[in-house]
């Protein structure tokens, strides 16, 4: 190709954004220009990308003019206004919102799993998808295609960044309130009464010494946006539209690292001893499972980490062809940043081929 591809993350100044500003850093000799973008309050800010101080720009008509693709990660009102702009300019965009990822004219996209959809775009946009579903898929790919899936009952545990910057402050300032007390005794309400109007949080309870049954918002029969996120985009990216799927999301006091604890069927014989050589030799997989010597997945451990890790993989004592397993992934790196930038490579293979 006779020049390098022109890109743009919206909404840079983001915890995502922050992410994938270094993340192209470290691959900046495959980039053009990079152009930073975001609100317009939060334009003229200077803003690093290695050693490259880079002004942002605000959100606009005419700012995705020569930009070949677009990183958007912002709310999905905001996605739904503006990623039809950016492609009719001419981007590729790449977007992180919940609004196009069921759209069936919108590949939604793993690495692991389905790289081929990424260039079917009759709109010129591929959805990223939800940051616990990509914590699961690399590991689903690889036994999927081992074993052929059934079904699966997932049961997670998500990082409080999952509600971005807000929700990480929350749960700082929760925990800050909450260091001062000298014992719970059996009074329960002792925590309650020390947050005091921490109820107001985005997690709709206090997160501190607690556990949130609720991930999303809530949606028909009593299930939340975020457990049918994990069904139907389970369901799109692997390629199985009768995937039996059973999702319950629940919000704990972690900064960082969404969980799951995994009951998986396949339609084959499966070992413990099969699974491993599947997930040893996955691209994307870290296998961490070791639990006699203390060696298992924990959201402590997989901050900044490229793979998701997985471990504790047991075969079901009372489920024929079905393995228990507990997987791991950084929610704001391959769930956010690292899947957009991956799925980058792959339409910049693409182009600089047929060019």
């Amino acid at each position: 190709m006779s020049r390098k591809l022109n890109v743009a993350i919206v909404g840079a100044t983001g915890v995502v954004g922050s992410i994938m500003r270094r993340l192209l850093a470290e691959e900046r000799d495959k980039w053009g220009e990079i152009r930073l973008i975001a609100s317009p309050r939060s334009a003229g800010k200077v803003l690093n990308v290695g050693d490259e101080a880079i002004t942002v720009q605000a959100i606009g008509p005419d700012v995705f003019a020569g930009i070949d693709i677009a990183h958007f990660d912002l709310p999905d009102e905001v996605s739904a206004e503006w990623v039809p702009v950016a492609a009719a300019a001419g981007a590729v965009v790449i977007d992180k919102s919940a609004h196009f990822r069921m759209d069936p004219e919108v590949p939604l996209v793993c690495r692991e799993a389905n790289p081929e959809a990424a260039r079917i775009r009759p709109k010129g946009i591929i959805a990223n998808a939800n940051c616990t579903t990509l914590a699961l898929i690399p590991t689903l790919a690889a036994l999927n295609e081992a074993f052929g899936l059934v079904s699966m009952s997932v049961a997670s545990y998500q990082a409080a960044s999952g509600s971005g910057k807000e929700g990480l402050e929350a749960l700082y300032a929760q925990v800050d309130k909450t260091a001062g007390i000298e014992r719970i005794g059996t009074d329960h309400g002792d925590v309650r009464a020390v947050l005091g109007a921490e109820y107001d949080t985005p997690f709709g309870a206090p997160l501190a010494l607690n556990v949130v049954p609720k991930v999303g918002g809530w949606k028909d029969g009593g299930w939340t946006s975020e457990e049918l996120k994990v069904r139907n985009e389970s369901r799109k990216i692997l390629g199985l539209p009768e995937l039996k799927v059973a999702s319950t999301c629940v919000r704990v006091p972690v900064a960082v690292g969404h969980s799951q604890a995994v009951h998986a069927t396949f339609a084959n014989e499966v070992s413990v001893e099969a699974a491993h050589r599947v997930l040893d030799a996955a691209e994307g997989v870290d296998l961490v499972d070791d639990p006699a010597n203390g060696v298992y997945p924990m959201p402590i451990d997989s901050v900044g980490k490229h793979g998701t890790q997985v471990g504790r993989v047991r075969q079901s004592i009372d489920f024929p062809n079905s393995l228990e397993f507990f997987v791991v992934g950084d929610n704001l790196m391959k769930g956010a940043a690292l899947n957009s930038i991956e799925t980058a490579e792959l339409v910049r293979q693409e182009l600089e081929a047929n060019a």
